[in-house]
């Protein structure tokens, strides 16, 4: 199925992507290909110090005087997998099938995003039936953990004036803007000492969507760390248990959708703690049933733990994951339904003799990207916590009077007979910071339906991937005619 899908020249680049490892921080592989690509085909390529590469391609025939536009997208994913997913990131091919209409990844995110547009900008380079002014494939390093790629882009690297980025995912939208953010950590040191009691369990939340922790993060879905943080809150109400782990979360960009505690109670305890455990898995699936229907509370016996947390730093964690700010701080008063300010509780992670939580802020206002991390902060702060803020990108200023995004309204109007909804995102685009070092770039974001992305339930519409490449290749054609 996978070989009979359409646009072919579309799809070929994707599977040839999918089978090479690039999760962020380790795209070598795939910048080896690109350079391979382009030198197979005679086409000028450069390559930064970062990494980041773009591949020129010469005007048509005819089109030589036409504006020259440059694709953008980035070639890193985010790596995430089901539990039990046997799949190492950094050597496995993505294990790709077709499911009613979409396609999807066995067990682990999809890559769609943005492995479709880097699909597309090679489709473009090596399409002969597409007509085209000077083209520029721009193809960026580490958007997912701090878009340092294009943190890292230099004046000169490209240098058309109008951009496609091709990273946006809701088919039918324009985006003209997006949220900035920064990252926030905490750690502190504790200690361990030995674990008195006779009987260790392991506390599983799973089940949940999880997501992106921009786009997702108004609908609703449960954060494991919460969820797992709250039972564990009630529990202390009514059993006397010790703290080994409390471990869930990756990436700061998605929400975490699975967690786990080892615990340590009395033997005689043990039915007691099970039944704690059935019911507030019925309390999380009457909560979440609308938004998170599969969400699961389990556990299972262990050996006895030899060690465990204070007292002290058990009950500060607890305290501390459960109250911790998550979600939407405030909303557009200019865009109706557009998130203006969130932050997310991304992980906690239990070292031998530290804990590290990582968490993100967005906001499409930069001084409510200091505020909500200065609430973070202090929150963080009150507990003992020491922190870290870092990796911050700017927003991308909506302009609705881009010549750029009236062409692009046009081709679509005349190819699908309807006008594109024109959106700001609540999600980090590189285009805020290529806006800053190229002043008076013009630039707008589409793409195709991508759904679930940043976790295992990720998928492409099929169909829909077909019409992103007709408008791709439309918009080309028609600023032949120059109508900015």
């Amino acid at each position: 199925m996978l070989s009979k899908l359409e646009p072919k020249i579309l799809w070929k680049y994707f599977f040839e992507i999918s089978a090479i490892p690039r999760q962020s921080k380790h795209e070598e592989k795939l910048i080896k290909y690109l350079i391979a690509f382009a030198e197979k085909r005679g086409l000028k390529y450069k390559k930064d110090a970062a990494g980041n590469v773009v591949i020129s391609k010469k005007a048509s025939k005819g089109r030589e005087k036409s504006p020259g536009v440059v694709l953008q997208s980035h070639i890193d994913m985010v790596c995430e997998k089901n539990e039990g997913t046997k799949h190492d990131f950094l050597k496995d091919p993505l294990q790709l099938y077709v499911e009613k209409g979409f396609i999807r990844a066995k067990g682990t995110t999809l890559g769609a995003d943005d492995g479709l547009g880097v699909a597309a900008s090679l489709a473009v380079l090596e399409s002969k039936d597409i007509s085209h002014g000077p083209i520029e494939c721009l193809f960026t390093v580490d958007e997912e953990t701090g878009l340092t790629g294009a943190n890292a882009l230099k004046s000169g690297f490209f240098t058309g004036m109008r951009l496609l980025n091709l990273d946006s995912e809701e088919e039918g939208s324009i985006y003209i803007g997006c949220a900035g953010g920064k990252t926030t950590s905490f750690s502190k040191q504790i200690k361990r000492i030995k674990n008195d009691k006779n009987c260790s369990c392991k506390i599983f939340i799973s089940g949940l969507k999880g997501g992106h922790s921009g786009i997702a993060i108004n609908q609703g879905r449960g954060n494991a760390l919460i969820l797992l943080a709250r039972f564990l809150w009630n529990l202390n109400e009514n059993i006397s248990f010790t703290l080994s782990d409390f471990n869930g979360g990756e990436k700061h960009n998605a929400l975490p959708r699975e967690a786990y505690a080892v615990i340590n109670i009395n033997e005689k305890e043990l039915s007691a703690l099970e039944k704690e455990v059935r019911k507030y898995a019925d309390i999380y699936r009457m909560e979440f049933k609308s938004f998170d229907e599969g969400v699961t509370l389990s556990m299972n016996k262990l050996p006895a733990s030899k060690e465990a947390l204070t007292e002290e730093d058990k009950t500060t964690l607890i305290n501390l994951v459960y109250s911790f700010p998550h979600g939407v701080h405030s909303m557009s008063p200019d865009i109706k339904g557009l998130v203006q300010t969130s932050t997310n509780l991304a992980s906690v992670i239990i070292e031998k003799s530290k804990i590290n939580i990582l968490t993100s802020q967005r906001s499409s206002v930069e001084s409510s990207i200091h505020d909500i991390a200065g609430k973070v902060i202090a929150h963080g702060t009150l507990a003992g916590y020491s922190y870290t803020s870092k990796d911050p990108y700017p927003a991308w200023t909506p302009n609705p009077e881009s010549k750029l995004l009236k062409t692009a309204v046009e081709v679509h109007k005349e190819l699908f007979s309807k006008k594109p909804q024109v959106k700001a995102m609540h999600a980090g685009l590189e285009c805020g910071i290529i806006g800053k070092k190229y002043p008076g770039i013009d630039m707008v974001s589409f793409g195709p339906d991508v759904m679930g992305a940043h976790s295992p339930d990720e998928k492409a519409n099929i169909k829909s991937v077909g019409n992103f490449w007709n408008f791709l290749k439309n918009i080309l054609e028609t600023i032949k005619y120059d109508r900015n």
